[in-house]
């Protein structure tokens, strides 16, 4: 099957996008508003196809269809938790899989999306990493998370969604050709403030740079996991392309662009990240470019022996960095009941169809 080389409506920025439109409907000889009334379509109605823009002329809606593509992923499966975290598994497509989580606490509903089909990042305590890379996203295939999972969750009510993270499979920052674009799609075409975006890296130095440069507020979290390059190698293989001090640098110029905050993500591991020595380092660079540290306890993922920090520790990192003056938090463990890490639930998936095409 070849495939679909239709313009996805999905991939294309606000301005790109009404530029586009218009220049179709004017070919056709049609009013320019009809541009107006196809973005409406695409942002507020969140239309799943161009079939369902009723105000257009049965025509005109045949004519976009010739020309252009929706292209919304679809959900293969969807993981409720007991504590009301939920999972998609979404189709592309060309069929590949990729994750999204919806996380309600009393105060937000936080979407976590994908960036990538699979990840070649490597790091040695996350799912993803196991099965993999195979693609990355379009801008579209991102945005189309959101308008999924927004759907979803106002008939679910769950209520609207108010902050977005780029913390599911994948690296955003290895994927800045549709990254940049996704983020202003979510933010000018969505309406999703820039200081509710968060977009997590390992430490892509050319991306966190990048992302500085944005005039827009969006925040950045390190996967930092560890406070020494030595360790963090052990942890993380992209330690050895751009070590810590670089990353460090390129964090301290994302900073100086002042109201963009920076949060380290800090995975703790029984036994290999968790050491009380390592509180000092940790709060050392957390002050260097004031970020906020969130304790991750560990969630076990197949084929890692690994467990999570016991309680006492995860509480003695806590407490050592708060009284370094550090902004801290432990985050609370979601859907343990569910294949709650990234790339759980689409592994599973994987390994149950090659199972399926073995037996037949």
């Amino acid at each position: 099957m070849s495939p679909d080389v239709r313009p996805d409506l999905l991939s294309l920025t606000p301005d790109m996008l009404h530029q586009t439109l218009e220049e179709h409907f004017a070919s056709r000889g049609q009013p320019g508003y009809r541009a107006g009334q196809v973005q409406k379509w695409i942002y507020e109605g969140l239309a799943h196809s161009i079939d369902e823009m009723t105000d257009l002329p049965a025509s005109e809606r045949a004519a976009l269809v010739e020309v252009f593509r929706i292209d919304e992923p679809v959900a293969d499966t969807v993981q409720r938790s007991e504590d009301g975290t939920v999972k998609h598994l979404w189709r592309l497509s060309d069929g590949e899989l990729v994750e999204s989580v919806l996380i309600p606490t009393e105060r937000r509903l936080t979407l976590c999306i994908s960036s990538q089909v699979g990840c070649a990042m490597g790091c040695t305590f996350c799912a993803t990493g196991w099965g993999g890379f195979d693609r990355h996203l379009s801008a579209g295939e991102i945005a189309g998370q959101y308008r999924a999972s927004r759907r979803w969750a106002e008939q679910h009510d769950y209520g609207a969604i108010s902050n977005i993270v780029y913390m599911g499979m994948g690296e955003p920052l290895a994927n800045r050709k549709a990254i940049h674009p996704s983020l202003t799609i979510l933010n000018q075409g969505y309406g999703v403030g820039a200081r509710r975006i968060t977009v997590s890296t390992v430490g892509v130095v050319p991306g966190i740079v990048e992302l500085a440069n944005r005039p827009e507020q969006f925040k950045l979290a390190l996967s930092l996991h560890a406070p020494s390059g030595e360790l963090r190698r052990d942890l993380i293989p992209l330690e050895k392309r751009y070590p810590l001090p670089e990353v460090l640098a390129a964090l301290e110029r994302f900073d100086d662009g002042g109201g963009k905050r920076i949060t380290f993500e800090y995975t703790m591991i029984d036994g290999v990240n968790d050491a009380p020595e390592l509180i000092g380092p940790l709060g050392d660079l957390a002050l260097r470019v004031r970020a906020f540290v969130n304790l991750i306890p560990f969630n076990p993922i197949p084929y890692q022996s690994w467990g999570p920090s016991k309680p006492n520790r995860i509480r003695d990192f806590e407490q050592g960095l708060a009284k370094r003056g550090v902004s801290v938090a432990v985050r609370e463990t979601r859907g343990q009941d569910i294949d709650a890490a990234c790339g759980q639930l689409r592994g599973h998936t994987l390994v149950q169809i090659d199972e399926k095409r073995a037996r037949t």
